[in-house]
């Protein structure tokens, strides 16, 4: 169906744009111009008006006419004119949600809000005819079809997941009463989530904050610092703890009750189909890595206790930078030019991708008060770019985050041309090019590094974010699915949500990690459990793809780049298993995650031989 932007968005005139120097050099923020100049913008009422009234005539004039289009020639016309308008009112709610998350505070961005939510899901509720009828028609008569028209034939993968979700689809007016209710329901619930976290305040050594800038504070190397940061971010959020307890049950009651009309048998199947890949896929990944903690974070933990010289690390030194670490600060042209250089040493093509994200208003940078925390990529629409929000606080982990999210802007950008209807890339796929992007800058970091104090801070940084990425998600994925599965026996109270927290910590963190008091309420501040059920195990799947695909690119780079690319422009319209298959991966195959598993194990192996004295 058309996009329907997430139930939160924003509006400001391109006056309101902050710029300017600070610690960091003059960082970035966005130019939104590209998609509407602000939210009076005619250009912007035009197109709402537009699509309002596309929406209808696309209702009148195909709904009820698909099966007689399929068999005289007239479908591909109707997907044509679905996709653009799929096109068109994504680009206002890509507007509307990047105008909001600069500043969530502001009583007109939650206005502009509601009004253009409640507008986008009003026109799209004429549209959810489509995708059912089409998944009445029968397999030989669209193959006829596809057979008989090119321009239809484009669409066959398109097609191909649609009918994956017809087990599963239910009557029409059910349909609509579903789409129509997710505004006061599932998105309601995920508004007030946010507004809350954007509203928190959080207080350490005297001094109040935002979430971004206390969780900052748990990577500072004082110990003080982070003990303190620890307990004003555990304080903040047990006083909220009943508001996260009821989203978190309102939020789970609502996908089971969503699952049990559509009749997914698991509780993660639904997110499954999403993505594109098998269930028995995503089980064999968590069960590879549930099975490597004792060798990956075990170990690793219990090392970094003895080079702290503790028998144990304390909650809020999990992530604590070594002593050894190299605490430069990174300016924005540092940062810039250490990333483009990584991409560029990978292929010049892939630097000039990249570099109109820095140049053309793509980035929005600052730490601001109200703004959204976190970062991420945002993809708008084909017929536009994508949009990268950061949080830049000039750590090493900054720069590692803006190759992170630069893989992604370079990613949607190539997979644009497929539509959109096929430029969306499953979950599953979808961290590819942004891990593969952390990855070529931290080798080529750690190439230019001689030394070895230095190199050994790369390195363990660098298994702190796998680790991370890999073991702390899978732990989060296995928190969702015992979460998820209780729910269905009953309400959770917020002692059950904590022992569930602590019982998963336990088994992924290991014997050397202590879960001080106050870290059992810690589930609450992650928004992937309320916005997208998991998931989380996508970024799992994507380190460790990324793993196996760099181990295939160290062995031979000759023609590399070519199959990569061509991995990125598929966006949607390849499964995971055609993608891979150049490069002589199988997801299906044990050893893929094993091969994936043990890059990590051998950086460990590299910082236990050159640990310092």
């Amino acid at each position: 169906m058309p996009f329907l932007p997430k139930p939160f968005f924003a509006a400001e005139t391109s006056a309101e744009r902050p710029s300017g120097p600070n610690a960091f050099g003059a960082l970035p923020t966005w130019d939104l111009d590209d998609l509407y100049v602000g939210n009076d913008d005619p250009a912007l009422a035009a197109d709402l008006a537009k699509a309002e009234a596309e929406a209808k005539a696309f209702e009148a004039a195909f709904k009820g006419q698909l099966l007689a289009l399929a068999q005289t020639g007239g479908l591909a016309a109707a997907v044509a004119r679905y996709e653009a308008l799929s096109d068109l009112s994504g680009k206002l709610g890509s507007y509307a949600f990047l105008q909001y998350v600069r500043n969530t505070d502001d009583p007109a961005r939650v206005k502009f809000l509601g009004d253009l939510s409640q507008a986008l899901s009003d026109l799209s509720t004429g549209l959810i005819f489509f995708g059912l009828e089409l998944n009445r028609i029968d397999e030989a008569v669209l193959e006829t079809a596809f057979a008989s028209d090119a321009a239809l034939a484009r669409y066959r993968p398109w097609f191909a997941e649609l009918r994956k979700a017809k087990p599963h689809q239910l009557e029409d007016r059910v349909e609509e009463l579903f789409h129509e209710k997710s505004v006061t329901g599932a998105g309601a619930w995920n508004r007030l989530f946010d507004e809350t976290m954007a509203s928190l305040k959080f207080e350490a050594e005297g001094e109040e904050m935002n979430l971004e800038t206390i969780l900052n504070l748990l990577v500072d190397r004082d110990p003080n610092v982070r003990e303190a940061a620890f307990g004003g971010l555990s304080k903040t959020l047990h006083t909220n703890e009943k508001l996260f307890t009821h989203i978190t049950n309102v939020l789970a009651k609502d996908k089971e009750i969503s699952d049990r009309w559509r009749g997914f048998a698991d509780i993660a199947d639904s997110r499954h189909l999403d993505n594109s890949v098998e269930r028995e896929v995503v089980d064999a990944l968590q069960t590879a890595v549930r099975a490597a903690y004792p060798r990956l974070s075990h170990r690793y933990y219990q090392m970094k206790a003895k080079w702290f010289g503790l028998d144990k690390l304390n909650a809020w030194d999990r992530n604590a930078p070594l002593p050894s670490a190299d605490d430069r600060i990174f300016d924005w042209t540092t940062a810039r030019e250490t990333v483009l250089s990584a991409y560029g040493r990978f292929s010049p093509q892939l630097r000039s991708i990249a570099e109109p994200f820095f140049e053309k208003g793509w980035i929005d940078a600052p730490v601001r008060p109200g703004k959204s925390p976190g970062a991420f990529a945002h993809p708008t629409v084909p017929s536009a770019h994508p949009y990268l929000m950061l949080n830049y606080m000039g750590k090493a982990r900054d720069v590692m985050t803006l190759a992170h999210e630069l893989g992604h802007g370079v990613h949607q950008v190539l997979a644009g041309p497929q539509g959109a209807l096929m430029a969306p890339t499953p979950l599953t796929l979808a961290e590819t090019a942004s891990v593969f992007g952390e990855m070529l800058t931290f080798r080529a970091m750690l190439d230019a590094t001689t030394d070895p104090k230095q190199r050994f801070a790369l390195l363990s940084s660098k298994v702190e974010d796998m680790l991370n990425t890999v073991v702390r998600q899978i732990a989060f994925y296995s928190f969702e699915r015992e979460v998820h599965t209780r729910r269905r026996a009953g309400e959770l109270t917020t002692a059950d949500l904590n022992q569930i927290w602590l019982d998963v910590s336990a088994e992924s963190l290991g014997p050397a990690i202590r879960l001080n008091a106050g870290y059992e309420i810690f589930w609450s501040y992650i928004p992937h459990f309320i916005h997208s059920p998991f998931y989380v195990y996508a970024y799992a799947f994507g380190d460790c793809l990324v793993n196996s695909l760099y181990a295939q690119y160290e062995k031979a780079h000759e023609g590399f780049a070519e199959r990569y690319f061509e991995l990125l422009r598929a966006g949607g319209s390849k499964h995971h298993s055609e993608l891979l298959k150049p490069f002589g991966l199988d997801a299906r195959d044990p050893g893929f995650w094993s091969l994936g598993l043990s890059m990590i194990e051998r950086l460990i192996d590299e910082l236990e031989a050159t640990q310092p004295n």
